[in-house]
């Protein structure tokens, strides 16, 4: 099945307001920049976004919180995003701060049709006893925050439930695919992206290398084409505007 499409405003062309998405990423490694910046131009708002963070500013998905696009963020990591900071404590974003493996984890059981698990991450903190705070009032205090979640004893280890994450769309990048929708990711970029595109009903990757179906080694296949509907290939212009979030140097 031929599952490119020309432009990343076409493959997004049925989004409307209020919608989810997994983003894949993790600071700006690996990051759908192409795809976020079609999300912009379609003006959808009101947005559910998952993902390990929120980008930088004016990069990444910081482009749509700073335009006031999302409402709602599940993720790991606010890292140095000020905007993000400054639009969670004012109260108008509601973020569910979660650990990051449990993050990573919720994504793949949504893409592999698990409703739940187990896990001891988070037990004896908020994160299982509730009370983190989710979105906060105008004055300061706490206006929306986490529930309790259900523990069980397994082998004699404390465990918190979890749920499983499933969006309406995910938006990827990698670094090679083909029209079939099978993905390979480079380096750090196979971060989150594998997992996130596991949980989109509709998945959306932009690639950098298009090559043809069957010019993949299956080995070398990080994502089956199962888990993609619509492929974008970049142009080398696109594929190469990737930033450093940040950049260190020595002393010569």
């Amino acid at each position: 099945m031929d599952k490119q499409v020309a432009t990343a405003a076409q493959a997004l062309a049925d989004v409307t307001d209020g919608r989810s998405f997994a983003v894949g990423g993790f600071g700006l490694s690996g990051v759908p920049e192409v795809l976020i910046g079609a999300l912009y131009e379609s003006g959808a708002t009101d947005l559910t976004v998952v993902s390990n963070n929120c980008g930088v500013d004016g990069r990444g998905l910081g482009v749509l919180l700073a335009a006031g696009r999302i409402s709602r963020v599940t993720g790991s990591y606010i890292g140095d995003n000020k905007e993000f900071a400054r639009q969670y404590l004012a109260g108008e974003l509601e973020v569910e701060l979660i650990p990051q493996g449990t993050l990573a984890e919720r994504l793949r059981a949504g893409g592999s049709g698990i409703p739940a698990f187990f896990t001891p991450a988070g037990v004896g903190t908020p994160v299982a006893e509730g009370g983190l705070p989710r979105r906060y009032a105008a004055d300061g205090s706490v206006a929306v925050a986490s529930p309790p979640k259900e523990t069980r004893v397994f082998n004699g280890v404390e465990h918190v439930l979890e749920h499983a994450v499933t969006t309406d769309y995910a938006l990827v990048r990698a670094a090679r695919g083909e029209r079939h929708g099978n993905l390979v990711f480079h380096r750090a970029a196979r971060n989150f992206n594998p997992l996130a595109a596991m949980a989109g009903r509709i998945t959306v990757a932009e690639v950098e290398e298009l090559v043809e179906p069957g010019e993949l080694d299956p080995d070398e296949v990080h994502l089956p084409g199962v888990f993609v509907q619509r492929v974008v290939a970049l142009t080398q212009q696109q594929a190469a505007d990737k930033g450093i979030e940040k950049r260190t140097v020595r002393e010569r």
